[in-house]
């Protein structure tokens, strides 16, 4: 027996793994050379720096514990022996040899004293404090924790215990194909922490190296005759490297990304980058860039959700789908003829929309956009109203390559079209939108009876990049929200005193387009249009899906909240809507304390506390404009109905109603069917006298690869007051004590 102790010194500790005081509990068989009979050599560290030193008590030591340097004093380490950890628990004489706590990255160090005994049948005995987690990973310890002689060492991520029979290599083992034989040494090599370097790759060879310098370690594939299948001829040499010396892998490559984050992405979608990250640092010890993770997300979720050309490619029949399981739908694509039939514009609206914008709705339209993040990039254009409780009603979708006056203009004249198909009297409108130029002349082409208003959204924002100041902002809102000339005018006289500057850039837009008090047309109550904002819950989700998907992600919402609106519909046992309803108590309840004065059968005085207001029940209008721009009847107008014993709810209009509410529900989108069930026949379109096949190629716009930015922006509330900040240095608002630039 080799009477042979190695002490492991305080300045040479061995890491390898993380946790406390647990350690191997059994013993395993360790492939260590790949298949080869050899060892590979255990090179330990991880991302600070080790070095490993073995101390022999004859005073014969070499300087690194590698293991082919022990073969040299006759200890010969084979494949097959036995490798036995046992924990063994010692007292510390110094503090600083304690043994370091998990780190962020997964670090344990071990200290202290330990012994390397090799027993009679040349098994290596190793008893030390020793933690491994469940995958055997190599695990690094904090510069601040190691020892004064081991900072500085270069980086060492070593190969792992590796006891998974699928990353062994053994001369004479098959693999189905070339690919197959590939994909198990790259398993093989990440597994064991090292890289390899291909020196030969055919359809009949497959040659690699250890890409470290001077290692011998090389491995030869072969094609065997008249088969695909490839076989292992030799593994030459051990490794004599003791591990890469970085955090990445060279074939940790995003088709390996996507392969290692598979069944997990078909099972749950919506894992996330951030997560493919972690979990691969976590079990392969390897960090990747977001990119990485991101791209080979990505590469899955084409695999399973379709890719993005397919759909430009389906977009006809898609269209033939909706209008054929929808009757009344409008559903069309068109291309850009002059481009390769590239893809232009997709207009979509389900005939349930129309038909319930047209019969139940308020005649109000906001016309907003949101920008796709897929891989072709575009616009979303809504057409949007309101129902009788105030929901998000839309109307019409649009997607268009790029937003231009073009592409609006075709999207206002489609709309234009869709609602003059469908009614006889088209109402008379009013629309509401940022007011760009390009909106503007469409409104201006299609619609010229319409009201277009400014958006508050927008003009708010406008504002606040000139005038950063909340108080500013929030009088701004008040203004906006004024029934009347007079209290418009006082909240300009507001803004006056505190800026100058911000009542001029006010004034300079007519308040006809955004203010309350001197709107013409209709808005009940609502001034902004951000129905981005409305949607942006599941929009943003949607918006980086190919333009199929997203579609059918749009229409299973809007068939769901059909459906779940109707049915919530049918408990209602009031006349009018809950908001109605709860606007016109409140107005009753007020009421009882007016002196109401009749003039005739139609005019009437009503006396408060806050003065006296005429009110016409014939024209339905009260002085203080309340009743004519909400549509519900203000609390003087209530009064005056009350005192002539009439009927309160015959005075609101018909869109309250929940009758009328459930007529606006009262239609089904149909689901579509899967796309593997459409017909394969192509779609043709009539081009003067033949008929010419309906190709649609993807758009030219394509998006940087990367993350997508999906960030979306919140619009003011025009009833919130914002909260002020205060500095506790200077006492001035506007900022914190840490931006705080006042001279001390």
């Amino acid at each position: 027996m080799l009477d042979h102790h190695f002490a492991l010194e305080h300045n040479n500790n061995l890491i390898m793994g993380h946790g406390h005081n647990s350690g191997f509990e059994q013993t395993h068989d360790i492939d260590m050379d790949l298949g080869d009979g050899h060892d590979h050599g255990l090179g330990l560290g991880h991302t600070h720096g080790l070095a490993l030193g073995l101390t022999y008590e004859h005073g014969m030591a070499p300087q690194h514990a590698d293991v082919a340097n022990c073969e040299e004093d006759g200890l010969e380490l084979d494949g097959n022996k036995d490798y036995e950890a046992d924990q063994e628990h010692t007292d510390a004489e110094n503090h600083n040899d304690e043994l370091a706590h998990t780190a962020q990255d997964h670090a344990l160090g071990l200290c202290d004293t330990h012994e390397l005994v090799v027993v009679e049948n040349h098994d290596l005995q190793v008893s030390l404090d020793l933690a491994v987690d469940q995958n055997h990973e190599m695990g690094i310890i904090p510069v601040s924790d190691m020892a004064p002689e081991l900072v500085g060492t270069p980086v060492l991520q070593s190969r792992a215990l590796v006891l998974d029979s699928d990353v062994k290599l053994t001369v004479g083992q098959e693999f189905s194909d070339v690919h197959s034989c590939r994909r198990a040494l790259r398993d093989a090599a990440i597994a064991l922490r090292f890289e390899m370097q291909t020196i030969k790759s055919d359809k009949t060879r497959f040659t690699a190296k250890c890409a470290s310098e001077g290692c011998p370690w090389r491995i030869h594939a072969a094609k065997l005759p008249g088969v695909p299948t490839f076989t292992i001829r030799t593994i030459h040499k051990p490794h004599t490297c003791g591990g890469i010396t970085h955090l990445g892998h060279q074939q940790a490559s995003v088709q390996w990304v996507a392969e290692s984050v598979e069944q997990r992405l078909r099972e749950n979608p919506n894992y996330r980058p951030k997560e493919i990250l972690e979990e691969i640092h976590r079990v392969h010890g390897i960090a990747l860039s977001y990119k990485q993770a991101w791209r080979g997300r990505e590469r899955i979720m084409a695999s399973v959700r379709g890719s993005f050309e397919e759909d430009y490619r389906l977009l006809p029949q898609y269209c033939d789908q909706i209008r054929m399981k929808n009757p009344g739908s409008m559903a069309f694509v068109h291309g850009n003829p002059v481009d390769d039939n590239c893809f232009q514009r997709l207009f979509i609206s389900f005939q349930a929309s129309i038909y319930g914008f047209l019969n139940a709705c308020r005649p109000f339209i906001g016309l907003d956009r949101t920008s796709l993040k897929s891989k072709y990039l575009g616009t979303l254009l809504f057409a949007s109203s309101f129902d009788g409780d105030g929901a998000l009603f839309p109307l019409a979708f649009g997607v268009v390559d790029e937003e231009n006056d073009d592409n609006w203009m075709w999207f206002l004249s489609e709309l234009h079209n869709l609602l003059e198909i469908n009614a006889e009297n088209m109402p008379r409108l009013t629309l509401l939108s940022d007011r760009k130029k390009a909106i503007v002349d469409g409104v201006e082409a299609n619609f010229p009876t319409a009201f277009h208003g400014f958006c508050m959204h927008h003009l708010s924002d406008s504002f606040q990049k000139e005038f950063n100041s909340a108080i500013l902002i929030n009088l701004l809102w008040e203004a906006a929200h004024a029934l009347t000339i007079i209290e418009f005018e006082a909240k300009i006289l507001e803004i006056e005193e505190i800026s100058q500057d911000a009542a001029y850039w006010i004034r300079r837009i007519p308040p006809r387009l955004w203010a309350t008090a001197y709107f013409e047309g209709t808005r009940f109550g609502h001034l902004t249009a951000n129905i981005a904002e409305y949607l942006t819950t599941w929009i943003v989700e949607a918006s980086g899906l190919p333009i199929i998907q997203m579609m059918e992600y749009i229409r299973r919402q809007l068939m769901t909240w059909f459906n779940e609106r109707r049915e919530a519909s049918m408990q209602w046992t009031t006349i009018l809507v809950p908001s109605a309803e709860q606007r016109v108590s409140d107005a009753i309840e007020c009421a009882h304390n007016y002196q109401v004065l009749r003039a005739n059968e139609a005019e009437f005085e009503v006396i408060s506390h806050e003065g006296s207001h005429i009110v016409d029940i014939r024209t339905r209008c009260c002085s203080c404009r309340g009743w004519q721009l909400c549509g519900l009847p203000c609390a003087h107008a209530v009064a005056a109905l009350l005192s002539c014993r009439q009927n309160v709810y015959r005075f609101t209009e018909s869109c309250f109603t929940v009758a009328n509410y459930r007529k606006a529900y009262s239609q089904t989108i149909h689901p579509i069917p899967d796309k593997t069930m459409w017909k394969t026949s192509e779609v043709f379109q009539n081009d003067g006298d033949k008929d010419v096949e309906v190709v649609i190629n993807p758009p030219k716009s394509l998006r940087p690869p990367g993350r997508p930015r999906k960030r979306r922006v919140r619009s003011e509330d025009g009833g919130r007051v914002k909260r002020v900040v205060h500095c506790s240095r200077c006492n001035q608002t506007g900022h914190f004590r840490t931006t705080c630039a006042a001279p001390i």
